[in-house]
């Protein structure tokens, strides 16, 4: 069993009281694997037909599942080597953590907001429920974990969303009571992952919950200015604390008195939030209304979420929208192999580079890694497909497609990189792009001539 910080247990034992113990005891347990399904890409029904992994149902979300084992069924892939991952049929993610995207009631035209939104695993869901109407802005001040951020959203086949990378008290500046549906999932001492990743408890001295206290406060004020009227919000952490939790819930209520808890989608094993001493009957029976999990009454680590909202009448919107340019004859062309609906957005070039921006307005100027859906480039006389444009088609919005199996050792050879013979198989047209799929579901790009396939996979997603 790991070592606890003393002060840490000692806190833990007045919050829980007769049932300390039985938390103690779930450090003595394995952690629980998780992988959420993409639903833009798939049902429940036709995942569980195909799951390689034994899945398990996580039983309070709807797309969730644990996965025990590293190591699958079929050729040894395991959840983050198989083909479906890179098919982006899922996401890896600890089931607990699955918890606030799933209890903030995302709506397809809206749009929404994720504020600390890297590595991706709740912006890649509230995406998927937009249904590809409305957008997402996805937000972190990390540059570097922005990168990491792009990547998921790419790969989860998504066209409508924005990456950007910005202290969200600019982002306050440009978006006053603006979005739809906002997400915090704030920075926290992380005491609910001491299970799953031991070495926060070594951080957990150097920075304490009050270290971070007064950043979520910060970031809680900044949210609920860019939450429109009739707006939800979703705080969550991944700690136990009062002071990250409870008392950043009380303090928002007392700085803008707009804002008001709702209770979430409940579940037998949630438990209820904590009441405060010195604080009012009222904010207290609020309080009550936010969910904690606890390692020990659910099969996962430690979460906390409070879904708040902005009452009052929201303004009357004239939105001004971005101008489409016309599209080079390239380009043009290859848009008559795809049947994706353009219809709503608009087209925009950065150099060589085309974009495809979503329905919704015209966006500030910002630091963004990403503005809508990237296409491909525009090189000489020929355009050439970006892997994210790929991730975003399937078979039914393609017009020419080589199919792989999961089993097939093609499907490897392909995501290595790898020129590949498809002459056994069939596609609508025996040269030029295709879209190469596994088991129905995209992968990247290929060029066919001669039966032979010439793999544009992307080089930095490969399998090595």
């Amino acid at each position: 069993m790991i070592e606890l910080p003393k002060a840490f247990t000692e806190e833990m034992k007045e919050l829980l009281g007769e049932e300390y113990p039985a938390y103690l005891a779930t450090y003595e347990r394995p952690v629980r694997q998780g992988l959420r399904i993409n639903l833009r890409k798939l049902t429940q029904e036709k995942w569980e037909a195909l799951d390689p992994f034994g899945c398990e149902p996580v039983p309070w979300i709807q797309n969730g599942y644990y996965t025990e084992k590293e190591e699958g069924e079929e050729k040894g892939f395991g959840p983050s080597r198989h083909p479906y991952y890179y098919a982006g049929l899922y996401y890896i993610q600890e089931p607990s953590a699955m918890t606030p995207a799933s209890r903030l009631l995302v709506n397809p035209g809206e749009r929404v907001l994720d504020l600390c939104a890297a590595p991706g695993g709740k912006a890649t869901e509230l995406g998927c429920r937009l249904a590809g109407k409305g957008f997402l802005v996805a937000n972190d001040i990390s540059n570097s974990r922005a990168k990491a951020l792009l990547k998921n959203l790419e790969l989860t086949g998504l066209p409508n969303y924005y990456v950007t990378s910005e202290d969200p008290e600019k982002l306050r500046g440009c978006f006053p009571e603006y979005f739809h549906k906002i997400l915090i999932d704030a920075p926290c001492s992380g005491e609910g992952m001491f299970h799953k990743e031991p070495q926060m408890a070594r951080y957990w001295e150097e920075k304490p919950p009050a270290y971070y206290a007064g950043i979520q406060k910060r970031l809680i004020l900044q949210g609920a200015d860019m939450l429109r009227p009739e707006g939800m919000l979703l705080y969550s952490t991944c700690t136990f604390s009062k002071k990250e939790n409870e008392e950043v819930i009380a303090f928002l209520l007392k700085e803008r008195p707009d804002m008001e808890i709702i209770a979430p989608a409940p579940y037998k094993d949630f438990s209820k939030g904590f009441s405060l001493e010195g604080e009012t009957e009222e904010i207290n029976r609020q309080l009550e209304k936010c969910i904690r999990l606890f390692p020990h009454k659910i099969s996962g680590e430690g979460h906390f979420a409070a879904l708040l909202r902005k009452k009052g009448k929201p303004a009357k919107e004239k939105p001004a929208k971005e101008k489409s340019i016309s599209l080079p004859l390239p380009v043009q062309d290859f848009l008559k192999m795809v049947t994706m609906d353009f219809s709503g957005g608009t087209f925009k070039m950065e150099g060589e580079r085309v974009f495809f921006l979503p329905e919704g307005g015209k966006m500030p100027r910002l630091r963004y890694l990403r503005t809508g859906l990237y296409l491909g480039d525009v090189k000489k006389n020929r355009f050439e497909p970006s892997q994210a444009f790929a991730m975003a088609l399937s078979p039914e919005t393609f017009d020419s497609c080589i199919d792989l199996s999961s089993k097939d050792i093609r499907t490897l050879k392909y995501l290595k990189g790898e020129t590949i013979d498809t002459s056994d198989l069939s596609a609508a047209r025996k040269k030029g792009w295709q879209l190469v799929c596994v088991d129905g579901f995209a992968l990247g790009w290929g060029k066919l001539n001669g039966g032979i396939l010439k793999n544009k996979y992307y080089p930095g997603w490969r399998l090595m």
